[in-house]
């Protein structure tokens, strides 16, 4: 067979064993949604690739998560080789249970440069639940690098709004709006966030494990300072608020651990690393001012030059032991068990 026959005849056959996944007539005899090694490892039921050059079942990711069916519901896994992917790429909501896989955080990289307006800008959007994501960087390349001397806009890099969605080792690089988190719990595990103001916002309720906060303090006008989040939980009963625990916060110019979206805005540092970056404020209750009292914004056990609270705005929470375990343990994003029935 010739090597375009070949290539074509695999193409066929991938999109077959994606429509009897859809239908959960392949692999459903135990009607899991995953299969299991001799490990007792979870592994995706079906796996397709995605290589530029022409290798693989697809060259363009959009066009592989299209080919995924319709309220899909067995994970699939799509391993995407190295290379600088530029096009915009949506998961939407009636394609949950699929894994976007890349080769290394440096090495797979989804770029796109929109910024006409905030909700059209992401370089990624994922509405689905049941999101898995490893070792891909996703960059909105309008002001990233920050010497294209464009002018500032917010241009999102990526927008979550799926439930029970997980990231680990990816890169989220952007400047103003750069990690939107929108809805939903999500992890976050070894990932790097760079941008300089508002660029990790939303109203998820979400763990951002060990990843590295990097702030692009530089590349804004002399004398003005950053604003790494901007969470937007807007009642009392709002499950949702940003946790980041055994995290670094480094970079250049100065920044603000976070400002108020909405009124009860809710942000804890846990056991992290900060450089001397952080104004001695912390926080700012932008819009809600005289209103502070509603608001969450807590440090514990944090470290480093950026970490001396002595200076903080005198409305930071002081919180118990107890509320700091129970908002730094997983169980505040994962009671029903969804992070450890994702497959390996």
């Amino acid at each position: 067979m010739s090597s375009f026959l070949h290539l074509h005849a695999h193409y066929y056959y991938s999109c077959v064993a994606l429509i009897l996944l859809g239908l959960g007539l392949l692999g459903q005899s135990n009607a899991q949604m995953y299969r299991v090694d001799s490990n007792n490892n979870k592994l995706a039921y079906y796996t397709i690739t995605v290589d530029q050059s022409g290798h693989g079942n697809f060259t363009s990711i959009q066009s592989a998560i299209d080919a995924v069916p319709i309220n899909n519901r067995n994970w699939v896994s799509i391993k995407i080789k190295a290379g600088t992917y530029k096009e915009k790429v949506i998961i939407p909501i009636d394609k949950p249970y699929i894994i976007l896989k890349g080769e290394n955080r440096h090495k797979t990289l989804i770029v796109w440069d929109d910024h006409d307006s905030v909700a059209q800008s992401p370089t990624f959007a994922s509405y689905a639940d049941s999101i898995i994501v490893k070792s891909i960087s996703f960059v909105n390349s309008y002001n990233n690098p920050v010497n294209n001397k464009n002018p500032r806009v917010a241009a999102v890099a990526a927008m979550i709004y799926g439930d029970k969605s997980s990231f680990y080792r990816c890169g989220f690089f952007g400047l103003q709006d750069t990690l939107w988190d929108g809805q939903g719990r999500h992890y976050y595990h070894l990932c790097t966030i760079q941008g300089a103001v508002d660029f990790i916002f939303g109203s998820a309720q979400s763990i951002f494990e060990k990843c590295s906060i990097q702030v692009l303090g530089g590349a804004l006008d002399p004398g003005s300072a950053g604003y790494i989040t901007a969470q937007g939980r807007d009642n009392p009963n709002d499950a949702s608020g940003f946790v980041f625990k055994d995290c670094k916060v480094s970079g250049t110019g100065s920044t603000y651990l976070g400002r108020a979206w909405r009124g009860y805005s809710r942000v804890i540092f846990y056991n992290s690393n900060f450089s001397k970056i952080v104004v001695p404020q912390g926080w700012d209750a932008w819009h809600f001012q005289g209103n502070e009292h509603q608001l969450t914004y807590a440090e514990h056990g944090c470290y480093g030059p950026g970490a001396d609270t002595v200076k903080r705005v005198e409305w930071e929470k002081k919180l118990n032991a107890d509320t700091v375990r129970e908002l730094t343990s997983l169980n505040f994003i994962d009671t029903d068990g969804w992070l450890n029935d994702q497959p390996f």
